[in-house]
């Protein structure tokens, strides 16, 4: 646009800064071998942070990194929702287009709020992970593009950054992990005042080891005379030095303005304050360039060409010379891309802008609106909205202002920036009153207000109202974090609605709904008082949204906290509501809440049935919220009847969706879940692992208290006792006191009974099982129930005998048997729990029978549980062993023989020693002898299969499923599954994949035997 134009104010030689030089070039050695760094860049204004981070991005460009810089834009005291980040992006795409493209590909729909040149983001109902989803997509984005290429992420002027950038870049710090990558940014430590918004984000960071902080200080002596000779292009007298070094006092940018100035003969700086110094350069300048830098100063940090002539309103001829003159005399400077210009240093900005008249600078945002109005596209589409908001706000008219950021706060939204969203609602509060009747009556709810359910208005005809405002914000706060704001929002919402006394039951209710969920969020209560009040209000009214989702959430709490008759009810008209009105999130919610209290009361097929079909449905259609909580709770409901491998197999292609998706939370709960079912499948090395992802992966308490508890079951049940109590610990620590739920409290109790007992504090546990038994076990929490009373019927068994353990000891028998009574069995697994609790009961009296205990292990033998199956047969042996003959013996030595092998394939020490004491003290050989008789000629026969069990074994080392065995040999694939588990427990191995690899071993089948069929 301008040709070459001179300016003298910037030193060609970059002076000093080398340790700091030093460490960017640390970091990006660390990249290039694929360690992600982060750094922050921190100085006062003018000390030289842009500078060097020009010097380090031109030499990572030099040693073939791609460079991308993003700057945080300023429009008046407004940034521009994620604007360093698009800019970032943006330049990435122009280097790398066909990585980008291959990185988001997709993803496209959620990666547009933040890139709008990939495609149209997807609209729909907002929930509080989109934007956790969203940081989630752009960190996996990042990462693959730096999977083959060194990757230089530069965010400057962190200070001005908007609330939703803060939060992605502290989501960027916290979980990068792989990748060739450095993410750095720059922030004016000067600005940083105790209030302000960036501070708490760089107290959060200081914690993370992860990040380097570098903290630019002033230049000394030598280093101004260096700078100032570079800028004179000659050494400059020592007198000079030491009059600009003292009045500068070492800042770079005033070291160039007052060498520049003694240079050109202005002595002016010298003696008069900096910011006067600043003016008077601006005030050098002719007229014409004075007017430019003033509408530049008030248009934001970049003021695009054409944008900039339609407010000037000059000649264009004249524009580019007054444009020359401010570039020459280095007040202005064209912007990056050439399509605009900006201020050389936002000090001289700041200073141009501070000294506006207040009318002259409402007339100049009058003159930016208007042009914009005329021309949006003046302006990058992606800040229009946010643009014309801002520049009509500072222009002081309501009746423009109100519409436009109504509108930006709807562009905010739609980007997932939720901060920026509730800050323009807020504002469109404040300019309520003051806008005229006549532009309120023009607003539509249709048009702003997504979040308000229809309450039987027409939203297309009917007005928009401050109400809406109210709940629209309501809702922006509670997914900002901002619950504190949204409460009172909400407060003050229901306090005019009293006011009013219209018994508008429908919106007290929506709000009552929206206080629930924030105190729930802020740890207030169980927020149960909110929920009950919201049916109250809705009960008897005709079906509606509102009152769908009243009944969906109540159904919700209900089945968390205290599941039963009442919830199932609620669930089913939930369900009901929802399909009249035609609200299918809802819907797909309420369902699956159905499909799940189904299961508890008994209606095992039915209730799954549900669970599977909304799981497709919402699968389909892409419901990221919904994808992510079917893929939480369908397998659990699994686990909870016994069902692990089926539970096992949604959950890896749980992991897989929410991978994809970025639901890093639902991500998290899915690896919890999916320990607890590799624990009741034998495969406890994994699950260790896999308890660790959903701590390492959680961002809410949930999964870490779940990963916890599943890591202190491991621990226990391999005598690692002080590692149990740790685990425990944090797993109370993480569900807290304030919303107690089953699902949390009793697995905390059952492991505060087994560690108890295995500390020997028996009557702490015993303390802890009353504490339980008075709050008694809710219809549906067997699946937490059995293990508990399981656990403390064992403490009194094997306390049996102890002179400590009579006092007090019938009471507690009487207890369990009591619970065990009222419990339900609907499933195999928990009908073989009953077994086995009352089992140790018997054993507790002193009148356990072999009887019993076969009983208990044919209940375990078809479940593919090998832990429980080895502990009751272990209880099996020991039984047989009390008073019985040759026979008895021979059998207890293969029962236990099983149970010590999968104990020392789990490093089930406790178990494993329990078994070789036993053995030894009834002189039983756990391991063959040292001269083994003779084998068989065939060693099937040496393991102890049956000839049907022979041909079941043939068909796994195949590769055959249940299914397929059933139908080669004839059989139920219930059969064949019972027959699978035999077989695993006498291989003492824990997966069909152990028991292929010791047929092979043992070679018990011709390879043409094991040819496999088509897979069943």
């Amino acid at each position: 646009m301008l040709g070459a134009v001179e300016t003298r104010s910037v030193s060609p030689v970059f002076v000093g800064r080398a340790e700091e030089l030093g460490t960017l070039h640390d970091a990006l050695v660390r990249a290039c071998e694929g360690e992600p760094q982060a750094l922050l860049i921190g100085g006062e204004a003018g000390v030289g942070k842009t500078r060097l981070v020009e010097e380090f991005a031109a030499a990572a460009r030099h040693h073939g990194a791609v460079v991308a810089l993003g700057g945080c834009v300023e429009i008046g005291a407004d940034g521009l929702p994620f604007a360093p980040f698009s800019t970032a992006l943006r330049a990435l795409r122009r280097e790398l287009p066909g990585e980008l493209a291959a990185a988001a590909a997709g993803q496209e729909e959620e990666l547009a709020r933040l890139l709008p040149e990939l495609g149209e983001s997807r609209a729909g109902r907002h929930d509080e992970d989109g934007m956790a989803r969203l940081f989630e997509l752009t960190a996996r984005l990042l990462e693959r593009v730096a999977a083959e290429h060194t990757v230089v992420l530069a965010l400057e002027d962190l200070h001005w950054a908007d609330a939703s950038t803060r939060h992605l870049l502290s989501y960027l710090f916290r979980t990068l992990r792989t990748g060739r990558l450095v993410v750095l940014a720059t922030y004016r430590s000067d600005d940083i005042h105790r209030r302000h918004p960036l501070r708490p984000l760089l107290a959060e960071l200081d914690r993370l080891r992860t990040i380097r902080r570098l903290e630019l200080a002033r230049f000394n002596r030598d280093e101004v005379c260096r700078q100032v000779a570079g800028i004179l292009a000659h050494d400059p007298e020592p007198e000079q030095v030491d009059a600009i070094f003292e009045r500068s006092d070492g800042n770079a940018f005033f070291v160039e303005e007052l060498a520049v100035a003694a240079h050109e003969g202005c002595r002016t700086g010298l003696t008069d304050s900096l910011r006067d110094l600043l003016l008077v350069r601006v005030e050098g300048m002719p007229e014409p360039a004075q007017q430019i830098a003033r509408i530049v100063a008030e248009g934001g940090s970049t003021v695009e060409y054409r944008l900039l002539a339609a407010v000037a309103r000059l000649a264009e001829d004249d524009l580019i010379e007054a444009l020359r003159a401010a570039v020459n005399a280095s007040i202005l400077a064209p912007a990056p891309g050439g399509d605009g210009y900006r201020f050389r240093h936002s000090l001289v900005r700041e200073a141009v802008s501070d000294d506006l008249l207040p009318g002259e600078r409402s007339r100049l945002n009058r003159r930016y609106a208007e042009a914009l109005e005329t021309d949006p596209a003046l302006v990058p589409a992606d800040q229009r909205a946010t643009r014309l908001a801002s520049y009509w706000y500072h222009a002081h008219d309501a009746a423009k202002a109100l519409p436009a950021v109504l509108e930006a706060s709807v562009e905010a939204r739609r980007r997932h920036a939720y901060s920026e969203q509730l800050r323009l609602l807020e504002r469109a509060m404040e300019l309520w009153d003051a806008a005229p009747d006549a532009v309120r009556r023009t607003l539509r709810p249709v048009d702003y207000a997504e979040v308000y359910p229809p309450c039987g208005c027409a939203p297309a005809t009917t007005a928009l109202r401050y109400l809406d405002l109210l709940a629209e914000a309501a809702v922006a706060g509670r997914l900002c974090g901002e619950r504190e704001r949204a409460l009172k929002i909400t407060k003050r919402a229901l306090r005019l609605l009293d006011e009013e006394g219209t018994g508008d039951a429908h919106r007290a209710a929506w709000f009552w709904i929206q206080r629930s969920r924030l105190v729930q969020g802020l740890a207030r209560s169980d927020g149960w008082k909110e929920i009950a009040t919201a049916q109250d209000l809705v009960r008897g009214l005709p079906p509606s949204e509102v009152h769908a989702e009243v009944l969906a959430t109540a159904a919700h709490w209900s089945m968390l906290h205290e599941p039963g008759p009442d919830a199932l009810t609620a669930a089913e008209r939930a369900v009901e509501y929802a399909r009249m009105v035609g609200a299918d999130d809802i819907e797909s919610n309420a369902r699956l809440t159905l499909g799940g209290l189904m299961v508890d009361a008994g209606q095992i097929d039915t209730g799954l049935g549900h669970m599977y079909d909304v799981r497709d449905e919402v699968v389909a259609r892409g419901l990221a919220a919904i994808v992510g909580r079917s893929h939480v709770n369908l397998p659990s409901v699994l686990e909870g009847v016994g069902r692990s491998e089926e539970a096992v197999g949604i959950l890896r292609e749980g992991l897989r969706l929410t991978g994809a998706m970025g639901l890093r939370d639902a991500e998290a709960w899915i690896w919890s879940n999916l320990a607890e079912s590799l624990i009741s499948l034998g495969r406890w090395d994994e699950a260790a692992d896999a308890a660790g992802n959903a701590q390492r992966r959680g961002q809410t308490a949930g999964p870490h208290g779940s990963g916890a508890n599943c890591l202190a079951f491991l621990a226990l049940a391999r005598g690692q006792v002080p590692e149990a109590a740790r685990h425990l610990a944090q797993g109370r620590a993480a569900y807290g006191p304030h919303d107690p739920m089953p699902q949390h409290d009793l697995p905390i109790s059952w492991l505060t009974i087994a560690l108890a007992a295995a500390e020997g504090r028996l009557t702490d546990a015993r303390a802890e099982l009353a504490r339980t038994l008075e709050s008694g076990f809710p219809l549906g929490t067997q699946r937490y129930a059995w293990p508990l009373l399981l656990q403390a019927a064992t403490a009194e068994a094997d306390a049996r005998g102890l002179p400590a353990a009579r006092d007090g000891r019938e009471q507690v028998l009487d207890g369990i048997f009591a619970a065990v009574k009222r419990l339900t069995t609907h499933a195999p697994v928990w009908l073989a729990h009953e077994r086995w609790v009352r089992a140790e009961l018997h054993r507790a009296e002193g009148r356990s029978t072999p009887d019993t205990w076969s009983e208990v292990v044919t209940a375990f033998e078809p479940l593919g549980r090998p832990y429980d199956l080895a502990r009751v047969r272990y209880r099996l042996a020991e039984s047989l062993l009390s008073g019985g003959g040759e026979d008895e013996r021979d059998r207890a030595t293969e029962l236990l023989r099983l149970a010590h092998t999968v104990a020392r394939h789990l490093g089930a020490g406790p178990l494993a020693d329990a078994a070789t004491t036993l053995g030894r003290r009834a002189r039983l050989p756990l391991t063959p002898a040292t001269e083994p008789a003779p084998v068989p000629a065939d060693p099937a026969e040496a393991l102890g299969l049956t000839s049907r069990e022979r041909d079941v074994l043939r068909l796994v080392a195949a590769g055959h499923t249940n299914r397929r065995i059933a139908q080669e040999l004839f059989i139920s694939p219930k059969t064949a599954s019972v027959h699978v588990s035999n077989i695993l427990g006498k291989l003492g191995v824990s997966g069909r994949g152990e028991a292929a690899a010791v047929a092979h071993r043992l070679g018990l089948f011709p390879a043409e035997m094991l040819m496999p069929g088509p897979a069943g």
